[in-house]
């Protein structure tokens, strides 16, 4: 099957489509987009499934990590005041994990842009394609009861006028069999008319989905932002219960990339699938949900000269009885008017609605042509395996390195929060802050005095 024009599965699609899927039991699953089957669920959840699993042996890691450091650390020698060795590395590594998340949060904001333009270019392409059936309903409705009224009325007409010439007579119902011959064959040509599937609806219910789709990343991102910065400033002010709070935050984030992690990457693989060979599925699902023909579904989808137009014999009739009737409402006027001023209204009439026929007529060849159509399927296939695809593409790298700046700080934090200096006590009692040296150098001076627990007064 051809594809649409402009339109080829690009190199992410193809890496993507290679890679190997397994259901539950580890069996190998066809790379297929079937998403009816049991099997192919299954592979998908499989990916979900080893994001939880990544998302557990990080906790676990971190955990196995935090105890080590703080159960299995060597104890200090009495009276030393030096900070344990590596404090600075450790800071300085959680802030560069710390900058790494800022980063990422950058590339998913970019992939969540790209990801809903592409979604969009889907919805605008099935707003289009509803736009040109809607008007293909509307021209041949409008055209059937013009057409309608013309036979029931100024044909009607003529045949009483021409009463006394059986020939005219027989001419004008001549024209009234083409006319009705005209809206006979009219009908046929507004296939989608009454046909459940209406791309208006599918449209408003992706962009429905894409909106809070887009929102909930979009808080992610903020919520990571804000996670990365007010921890930065944690560890820039010494704060320890601001970086505590920062702390169990970027664990709650740490889980939600995790979980989105999983989510980009069963619906890329998904959509690859999809994206590789996208006819088959798009022509099966259409005529299973319209039960339309797959002569008409072949001609709009695939659009080449290997398929033939199924609405050219009814055009041709249409034509050819267009044609005829116009020839007939010619002969009355140049034999009848003389004889019959009456009938000139009439025919005039008929003339006018015989032009907005055949202008009618000629936007329905236009429209039922398949290139319309068809370059809606292309623009909605484009948008999604293209745009789409790269959008979410880089949420999950966002989602990767989300995670692994995140699992990076969860280890830091606890150690780096621990070295912060102690508030200095005296502050707390005298009012002012005393230096360090000179603190020390009056305890030395002064003899001890009774006084409340941890405070010094100074002596009179």
């Amino acid at each position: 099957m051809g594809a649409p024009p402009g339109y080829r599965p690009s190199a992410w699609v193809h890496l993507l489509h290679q890679l190997p899927r397994a259901d539950f039991q580890l069996r190998p699953v066809p790379s297929g987009f079937a998403p009816q089957e049991q099997e192919y669920q299954q592979a998908l959840l499989l990916v979900v499934a080893l994001a939880g699993l990544g998302l557990g042996l990080s906790l676990i890691l971190i955990a196995a990590y935090l105890i080590r450091v703080c159960c299995c650390r060597p104890p200090e020698p009495p009276g030393s005041k030096s900070p344990p060795p590596g404090g600075g590395c450790v800071t300085w590594s959680c802030i560069a994990a710390l900058l790494v998340g800022c980063a990422g949060i950058g590339i998913g904001f970019y992939g969540n842009s790209e990801t809903s333009d592409g979604v969009s270019q889907l919805s605008s392409a099935l707003l289009h394609a509803n736009h040109t059936l809607s008007t293909i309903d509307h021209l041949v409705l409008e055209t059937v009861e013009r057409l309608g009224e013309a036979v029931r009325t100024e044909l009607t007409t003529l045949e009483e006028v021409f009463t006394q010439r059986t020939e005219l007579v027989a001419a004008t119902r001549g024209a009234r069999r083409q006319a009705e011959t005209v809206a006979q064959q009219l009908q046929g040509l507004a296939f989608w008319q009454g046909v459940p599937l209406s791309p208006l609806q599918v449209a408003e219910d992706v962009s429905f989905v894409e909106e809070y789709r887009w929102l909930a990343y979009v808080l992610l991102l903020l919520l990571e932002l804000l996670v990365c910065l007010f921890t930065l400033l944690g560890l820039a002010k010494q704060s320890k219960w601001l970086v505590i709070v920062m702390t169990v935050m970027s664990l709650v984030v740490l889980v939600l990339s995790w979980g989105s992690l999983g989510l980009e990457a069963a619906t890329a693989l998904g959509l690859s699938d999809f994206c590789s060979s996208p006819d088959t599925y798009v022509l099966n699902l259409t005529q299973e949900e319209t039960g339309l023909g797959s002569d008409i579904l072949n001609y709009y989808f695939l659009c080449n000269q290997a398929v033939s137009n199924p609405f050219q014999q009814r055009l041709t009739l249409s034509q050819r009885a267009l044609a005829n009737i116009h020839s007939q409402l010619q002969g009355l006027e140049r034999e009848a008017v003389p004889q019959f001023p009456s009938a000139q209204k009439s025919l005039l009439s008929l003339e006018e609605t015989l032009n907005v026929t055949e202008g009618n007529f000629h936007q329905l060849v236009a429209l039922l042509h398949c290139r319309s159509l068809h370059k809606d399927y292309g623009t909605a296939l484009r948008g999604l395996c293209e745009d789409a695809l790269e959008g979410l593409l880089f949420l999950l790298l966002f989602s990767l390195l989300s995670a692994g700046a995140l699992a990076t700080a969860l280890c830091s934090l606890p150690r780096a929060w621990a070295l912060f200096p102690p508030r200095n006590p005296s502050a707390s009692c005298s009012g002012s802050r005393l230096s360090e040296p000179l603190f020390h150098a009056r305890l030395e001076a002064a003899p001890p005095l009774r006084s409340l627990p941890g405070c010094w007064r100074r002596p009179h």
